[in-house]
């Protein structure tokens, strides 16, 4: 089931949120910059945010948030700022759920293009969003130590 996160989904929504975090962080920048109280304070008051506007996807699978993402517009670009699958949930079609869910509502809205920032280590993100047709920005293809991609969101055939 998709459906629009509430403020009774923010507890599951914040655990989710850090463990695919540490998923793909881990190794490679310090832990306390993804892992401290302080970032997980951090993150759950933007996550509270988002839920309050409303802007929150949750993927539910057995009763359980098992999937998230959240856009906004970034300087009048669509941008998917987060997008998250439970790591035990990896590869059993949430994900891809989740992403059409959020292509649909970009062309319900009228968005012709989205942008993300991958981790540059994060190559299984890289090729989930490859395979759902996520090209490297030929004017931006970095943001410090992420991958900036680009989706031309297919219009609905009428």
């Amino acid at each position: 089931m998709l459906r629009i996160a509430t403020p009774d989904d923010l507890d599951a929504i914040a655990v989710l949120h850090a463990e695919a975090r540490a998923g793909y962080y881990r190794g490679h920048i310090p832990d306390e910059d993804f892992d401290s109280p302080a970032e997980h304070a951090r993150t759950r008051a933007r996550w509270a945010d988002a839920i309050e506007r409303g802007v929150v996807l949750c993927a539910v699978r057995d009763g359980v948030v098992a999937g998230i993402a959240a856009s906004r517009e970034v300087d009048g670009v669509m941008t998917l700022a987060q997008f998250h699958v439970d790591p035990g949930r990896w590869r059993s079609g949430v994900g891809t759920a989740l992403h059409a869910a959020c292509v649909e509502g970009w062309q319900r809205a009228g968005v012709g293009e989205v942008r993300l920032e991958v981790f540059e280590h994060n190559t299984r993100a890289q090729a989930f969003y490859a395979r759902h047709g996520w090209l490297p920005d030929p004017d931006e293809p970095r943001s410090g130590n992420h991958l900036v991609l680009r989706l031309e969101v297919p219009s609905v055939a009428g």
